[in-house]
């Protein structure tokens, strides 16, 4: 059996990655080091932990290895359910003078959160402050936590063979923690709830109508339900697993500023709006340009390269989007590091918010050009594209023949005056844009809607699938090859990094000792080195999958009903994979205790309402004309041929028609909008008195708010002996003044004399 690792501190030599150091310099850095590392074992130690040092994959590189004996885990215990008991967090077992607090049994996710928050929570807190990047402790680069093998091989076995529900999500809890086991089940109830609209689309996509106002109410309204059902399903699972209102308790973040205004923090947070807003509109700017170029210029371009050049949106938007994503990204860390968040919780909701709404933008922003722009505007674009960019062809042949390059092999531009720029026009008009508005307009594609929709919901989802498995695969063989061949032509020259303070005969020591290692103790350190060279795992990145892929089928599934059937089969995928991801290619996730996805409920809900306005714009715009339903085939087609009527018979009257087409359909959507408040208030309502009212959770909620007050009380009685008498000061003369008005009692006598009376 290898021994019981709670935790792994990376520990680097070398602060600086610098290729080229002096010698003084290195031996500065070696003793920093010593200094340091010596501090966090005795750090360590003295806080009645076990930690011991061994090598790392390379020279730069310590794992120490720590372990908590089971007095101070205990201790831990009872500090952190006694902190539970004092904010009024749930508990399976409820203190008393009889019971002791850590009497409740402890899972392998409780006891690496409980050791990880000691390690790596600040003295304030009651922690050790070994925070991985402080100023104390730079040297050290993480703490991790090691697999447990067994498990994540039953588990990624019984999820590969049979159904997920075959493994008990609380098994998952208490091996990741309450955080990965939220979003598990977070998974596992949207993958379900996609079950109807599957069946919805695939009905309507062979048997409805195109752009359907009923599949797109019955699409709101499911997704109003799924929405406020699973904001009660989190009150329930916190109940269940007594974590709600774990915020309360919650450590303080390291970078934390006590004594900061209330007001100087709400405008750190609203300085980050202009921003949000700046990059915004950068990144619309990009995505409008690559999709006027993809959408219309390449259409338009039939010259040399005409194929390459319908390349060149793809390129463009890999080489710029990512730049100014991750630019974002960094930006938004900062400021969000900034705004001086007290606990890590509200530090990542900040931080998620903020991501996620370019991230949106950028995973929405096409589909809303080309269904608000491209279908109802294609003809007008195009011929503005036309007489814009067609007239710069002269100039551009004009260039071209001065490199003396000939657009066509055919034609020779004349080297006479007026008949050569003659040519040049002939050449620009005929070999590198369409002049004709005729041909120009046949070159619309009126299926971009539903060709746009699959690649978003199957082919991305395909890509994504690949990168978090099949990827890491290949990256991770060619990195073992590589450090495999430097381990075998190495292996005699690499060796534990030596103090300047250990003596030549303490080194051969360390040598024997290695040579004495067990077999078993060789082949557990060989797994820590291959788990430490994994990437954390961050669950902010699949739930924004999920949520992105709730947004494609919220919003913009009219477009093509058999969306939500395809990301159910995606789903079914992605629970194996996420969980194939956590055990083999990252790290094992450090527990987190939460009751809520955070402000990933917060976005499913501005997608839902969002969700109102596009599918009641859509079902608007893009609805059939009912004398047009058995004669024309393809809906796009349809809206593009009305609009083109417009345009092609009437003129300016057809554009002025269609834009109060799209007025009257902003109309719609603001009444749609206000409607989903109505339903949205009405489900909540429902469900509350369905789900909540009257379960074992709500009834649980209040058993052990009832009996944590009576053991306070009782509590406070034995203390205290038993109840005296009040004592309540009265004159004497005074109740000897009244005493006979309490003796005497009229109302018998009353009733007799109406009886009388009677």
């Amino acid at each position: 059996m290898p021994p019981q690792v709670d935790l792994v501190i990376v520990f680097r030599v070398s602060p600086l990655k610098v290729t080229s150091l002096s010698k003084e310099q290195v031996r500065q850095n070696v003793l920093k080091a010593e200094r340091q590392y010596t501090a966090l074992i005795d750090t360590l130690n003295r806080a009645g932990l076990k930690a011991v040092g061994r090598s790392g994959e390379n020279q730069d590189q310590l794992l120490i290895l720590v372990t908590c004996p089971q007095n101070v885990l205990s201790r831990l215990v009872h500090c952190e359910r006694y902190s539970d008991f004092l904010y009024g967090l749930p508990m399976s077992r409820l203190p008393s003078v009889e019971e002791d607090l850590d009497a409740a049994p402890l899972s392998p996710a409780d006891r690496i959160r409980l050791v990880h928050a000691f390690i790596c929570s600040t003295p304030q807190d009651g922690g050790l402050g070994i925070i991985p990047g402080c100023k104390e402790w730079d040297l050290v680069e993480s703490v991790m936590a090691l697999h447990d093998h067994d498990f994540n091989e039953h588990w990624i076995r019984l999820w590969t063979r049979h159904r997920i529900a075959s493994v008990q999500l609380d098994k998952i809890r208490d091996q990741f923690g309450d955080s990965v086991a939220l979003y598990f089940f977070f998974l596992t109830a949207y993958t379900r709830a996609l079950i109807f609209p599957a069946v919805l689309g695939l009905v309507f996509y062979f048997f409805g109508t195109p752009y359907s106002a009923l599949y797109s109410s019955l699409l709101l309204v499911w997704s109003v339900v799924f929405v406020e059902w699973w904001a009660l399903q989190e009150r329930i699972l916190s109940v269940r697993w007594c974590t709600r209102g774990s915020f309360r308790v919650e450590k303080r973040r390291a970078d934390y500023h006590p004594g900061m205004p209330w007001w100087k923090k709400e405008f750190r947070r609203v300085a980050s709006i202009p921003i949000i807003l700046l990059f915004a509109s950068v990144l619309a700017v990009i995505l409008t340009g690559i999709f006027v170029f993809e959408a219309f210029v390449t259409r338009l371009y039939k010259g040399p390269g005409h194929q390459i050049i319908s390349f060149t949106p793809t390129i463009l938007f890999m080489a710029l989007v990512p730049k100014v994503m991750a630019s974002y990204k960094s930006y938004a860390k900062r400021f969000t590091d900034w705004e001086n968040h007290a606990h890590q919780s509200s530090h990542s909701n900040s931080l998620a918010i903020k991501v996620f709404a370019l991230s949106a933008m950028n995973a929405y922003l096409g589909l809303a050009l080309s269904a608000f722009v491209y279908v109802p505007f294609g003809e007008s674009v195009m011929h503005f594209v036309q007489r814009y960019i067609f007239s710069g062809s002269r100039h551009a042949a004009v260039i071209l023949e001065r490199f003396s390059i000939n657009l066509n092999d055919t034609i020779k531009v004349g080297s006479g005056g007026g008949r050569g720029e003659k040519m040049v026009g002939k050449v620009t008009a005929h070999n590198l844009f369409e002049a004709d508005r005729e041909n120009a307009r046949q070159k619309l594609n009126p299926s971009r809607l539903q060709e746009q929709m699959f690649a978003f919901i199957v082919t991305n989802q395909v890509v994504n699938n690949f990168m978090e498995i099949g990827l890491p695969y290949v990256l991770r063989a060619i990195e073992s090859f590589r450090s495999g061949k430097s381990f075998r032509n190495g292996k005699i020259k690499k060796k534990r990094v030596a103090f300047d303070d250990e003596s030549v005969g303490h080194g051969q020591n360390q040598g024997q000792a290695q040579e004495k290692r067990t077999k078993e103790e060789r082949e557990f350190l060989e797994i820590v080195r291959s788990e430490v060279t994994r990437p954390e795992y961050n669950v902010f990145e699949d739930y924004g999958e999920m949520v992105t892929q709730f947004g494609y089928i919220a919003l913009w599934s009219t477009i093509w009903p058999l969306a939500p059937l395809m990301a159910l089969l995606n789903n079914y995928i992605e629970a194996r994979s996420d969980a194939f991801k956590i055990a083999t290619h990252a790290r094992r996730p450090i527990p987190v205790r939460t009751d809520t996805i955070g402000p990933w409920l917060e976005s499913l809900s501005f997608l839902t309402w969002l969700s109102a306005l596009t599918n009641s714009a859509l079902a608007y715009l893009f609805r059939p004309p009912d004398h047009e339903l058995s004669t024309q085939m393809d809906v796009n087609g349809d809206v593009g041929t009305h609009l083109h009527h417009h345009h092609h018979g009437h003129g300016r009257n057809g554009l002025a028609a269609t834009k109060e087409l799209l007025g009257h359909a902003l109309l719609v959507a603001l009444l749609a909008s206000h409607g989903y408040l109505l339903l949205r208030t009405i489900v909540r309502r429902i469900l509350e008195l369905a789900i909540w009212r009257g379960s074992e959770e709500a009834k649980e909620a209040e058993r052990v708010n009832r009996e944590m007050k009576e053991k306070y009380l009782k509590q406070c009685t034995s203390l205290t002996g038993e109840t005296k008498p009040v004592s309540v000061e009265a004159s004497a003369g005074v109740r000897d003044e009244w005493e006979g008005f309490w003796a005497v009692d009229e109302g018998v006598e009353e009733i007799q004399k109406l009886v009388k009376d009677a």
